[in-house]
């Protein structure tokens, strides 16, 4: 099987690229990780009229009809620009879910507006510490009205519908909110990386509009969150990889004792790990691109294994990175937080690396007694 991004999907990535080099520039980043701002809607804007938000909504919805290898590829670049835009929570999940689980007339509602990036989505699904699952869900439906309570909330304070996990008696169901509403009140919650806002979202008796005729169940939540899985996991990777550069670059331009300290071994063995720690990632990842993109039954295995992987790559080059750079790595000043703190948002956003292992290890074990 050929792993390879098409021609035409490598031009996607240079004109990406590029695009992220002139429009979301570090100093970017850091302006709003120093303002109040929950996220940079002058380059959310940018990205919607790019079409980006678009990419695998079909065109009858108003969307491109590409396919999720082209969506990688734009996830990936996201990861490198680390941008402070709520293009995940909208895009891997909100969109998502409503393709997955949407009636028509939902879909019809929505998913142009999403497209345009008119409308910002996201999905709530934990409530309390630890990992969600079906039997410690505590928000409820009764008779169209949500009430309970979900945090931390990825950009809830910039998003305008948000898809709910919540119980109707014993089923567990996926529910569409309007968050502007009068039963809906979001508070802002802190995390280490606030360049993506997150928020305590609160429910007293709000509309809410069952997905698939509040038929779902918890596998439908788990099939949603192994496609975001991958994703998340080519944004990971795209950070990873552009840590890497950061600490190859500075390593050889920083000099000790009269030659570059790229030439210590101390150095070179970090940066050679970060290597082989985002080689092996992308390979892992290239698996869960071709699994997403022709709706394997080996989906599950393939998102958890490289959600796995990509979460250790990218957590070790922005730490390495960080220890390449010395003392002055960390300080304000330096880029290197950047990395870090997305590295450690990504890596419990949609449940932990254990998390995910235990998931891996089981879809081992039931393709094998299969």
């Amino acid at each position: 099987m050929n792993f390879e991004f098409s021609e035409e999907q490598n031009l996607l990535r240079e004109q990406t690229r590029g695009f992220l080099a002139e429009h979301c520039p570090m100093s970017r980043v850091r302006s709003i990780l120093e303002a109040d701002d929950k996220h940079d809607t002058e380059l959310w804007g940018k990205i919607a009229e790019m079409g980006w938000t678009a990419t695998v909504i079909p065109e009858e919805y108003g969307g491109l009809g590409l396919s999720y290898l082209e969506l990688v590829v734009i996830a990936e670049e996201l990861g490198r620009a680390v941008a402070p835009v709520p293009f995940s929570s909208s895009v891997y999940l909100a969109t998502e879910a409503l393709l997955a689980a949407g009636n028509e007339q939902q879909k019809e509602s929505w998913l142009d507006k999403l497209a345009t990036g008119e409308v910002i989505g996201t999905f709530a699904l934990s409530e309390a510490h630890g990992q969600p699952t079906a039997d410690n869900l505590t928000a409820t439906v009764d008779d169209g009205k949500l009430s309970g309570t979900k945090i931390p909330v990825a950009d809830a304070q910039a998003a305008d519908i948000a898809v709910i996990a919540a119980k109707s008696g014993t089923d567990v169901g996926l529910y569409l909110v309007e968050l502007d509403q009068a039963g809906v009140t979001r508070e802002d919650v802190r995390t280490l990386d606030f360049t993506r806002g997150h928020a305590r979202v609160s429910f007293d008796a709000a509309n809410a509009e069952a997905l698939d005729g509040g038929a779902s169940d918890w596998g439908v939540i788990e099939r949603l969150l192994d496609r975001a899985a991958v994703l998340y996991a080519w944004e990971q990777v795209g950070g990873a990889e552009a840590a890497l550069e950061q600490a190859k670059e500075y390593a050889m331009g920083r000099y000790a004792f009269g030659r570059p300290i790229a030439s210590y071994q101390a150095i070179k063995h970090k940066l050679a790990q970060m290597y082989v720690n985002n080689t092996l990632a992308r390979s892992n990842c290239y698996w869960g691109a071709a699994a997403l993109n022709s709706g394997s039954g080996e989906l599950t295995q393939a998102a958890a294994t490289c959600r796995v992987s990509a979460t250790q790559a990218y957590y070790y080059a922005a730490k390495e990175n960080i220890q390449t750079h010395g003392g002055m790595g960390y300080t304000w000043e330096f880029d290197c937080q950047f990395f870090y703190r997305r590295a450690k948002l990504l890596s419990v956003n949609i449940g932990s690396e254990r998390h995910w292992q235990d998931r891996l290890i089981t879809a081992v074990v039931n393709s094998k007694a299969a």
